[in-house]
């Protein structure tokens, strides 16, 4: 690893000379593409940089240490104590920035919930987990903009999706994704049997053109009159949109707007995006074929969490972690939650990074 931040530390000087040079500043692309590279090497540069000179320090020390001034030795164990731990705390500190990045981490987040077994308190369940990440959405100030929903009446929801906007919205939702069990007392349960039920939760990051080139000849384009409620017109008009992908046999229709090119609009933004996940699944899955475990996914055919009513209690069964704060999760705060699978995905990452030779 040491190799790799003496390369890193030496091509920050480098594109510290191109951003300083007028031809480069002349061309905003590539002063853009320069400074960006830049900022993102500036964390891990800096902390290289400090470790560096903790080491000439110890160094320093230890020849004191080693010399025949008694006085002078007993300082410089003490100094030699005191920058052994800052030079771990600092390798600590490049470990983790070592962790290579998700790409996706800055993206808008596609949440698709849908309503698995257990019939009508399944439905119920979806509302649930659409209002509590909605609700956890308003706590960070991001923007939820409902693309396409399937109510089955009575707060029950068969199937919705939603796009919500906002800073680092999928490094913090990405791992929500898989298959949510609740065991609760429906309403309508007169002896008081507990029920399970389960509903599934994806979470895209929202794909842009350039992520995911999509070929017109590629894609049949069908209308049709929406259904439901909405006014005369949507009954009448062929507003509704159906973009099947050919290629991976995709299918995403589209019928909220009253207009067919707003439908149309929203409805290539989720074939996009399903379309990326597909691709980068298919690039983790090459990776890590042979690994019993893939860090940073939710495995949609497991199921990830339990939410108990009866108990108070939400068990995330990939981390054993366990809370009795279900009424303030399901309200929209999933801080505790979120920041305890990052650690743990966080620390499953690390033990694929190198140490620090000599440290």
């Amino acid at each position: 690893m040491l190799d790799k931040l003496q390369s890193l530390d030496a091509r920050y000087d480098e594109l510290m000379a191109l951003v300083s040079d007028a031809s480069v500043q002349a061309d905003q692309n590539r002063y853009r593409t320069h400074s960006k590279a830049l900022s993102d090497m500036q964390p891990i540069v800096d902390k290289f940089r400090e470790y560096k000179a903790v080491v000439t320090e110890i160094t320093q020390a230890q020849e004191l240490a080693n010399g025949n001034d008694a006085d002078m030795r007993d300082l410089a164990e003490q100094e030699l104590a005191a920058l052994t731990q800052t030079r771990d705390a600092l390798l600590g500190d490049i470990k983790l920035l070592m962790v290579p990045k998700d790409p996706n981490d800055e993206k808008n987040v596609i949440l698709e919930i849908r309503a698995g077994t257990g019939g009508d308190e399944a439905g119920l369940f979806a509302g649930d987990l659409f209002r509590m990440y909605t609700r956890y959405a308003e706590r960070q100030g991001w923007k939820v903009d409902v693309m396409s929903t399937s109510e089955a009446g009575g707060g029950s929801i068969k199937e919705v999706i939603a796009l919500i906007e906002g800073r680092h919205a999928y490094s913090q939702l990405k791992y929500e994704s898989g298959v949510h069990r609740v065991q609760r007392v429906p309403a309508t349960e007169a002896s008081g049997r507990i029920h399970t039920s389960t509903a599934t939760v994806a979470v895209l990051p929202e794909a842009e053109e350039v992520d995911i080139a999509i070929e017109d000849k590629d894609l049949r384009i069908d209308t049709f009159c929406s259904s439901g409620p909405g006014g005369q017109s949507v009954n009448t008009t062929y507003s509704a949109v159906r973009i099947t992908h050919l290629p991976s046999g995709l299918v995403v229709s589209q019928q909220d707007e009253k207009s067919q090119i707003k439908n149309k609009a929203k409805a290539m933004k989720v074939l996009r995006s399903r379309l990326y996940e597909m691709e980068m699944q298919r690039q983790h899955d090459e990776i890590a074929q042979d690994r019993k475990s893939q860090v940073g996914t939710g495995e949609r055919s497991e199921k990830i969490r339990t939410y108990n009513f009866p108990q108070n209690r939400i068990t995330d069964h990939r981390i054993g972690f366990t809370t009795h704060r279900l009424t303030e999760m399901l309200n929209g705060d999933l801080t505790e939650m979120g920041e305890t699978l990052s650690d743990h995905f966080r620390a499953e990452s690390l033990k694929d990074v190198e140490p620090v030779a000599g440290a």
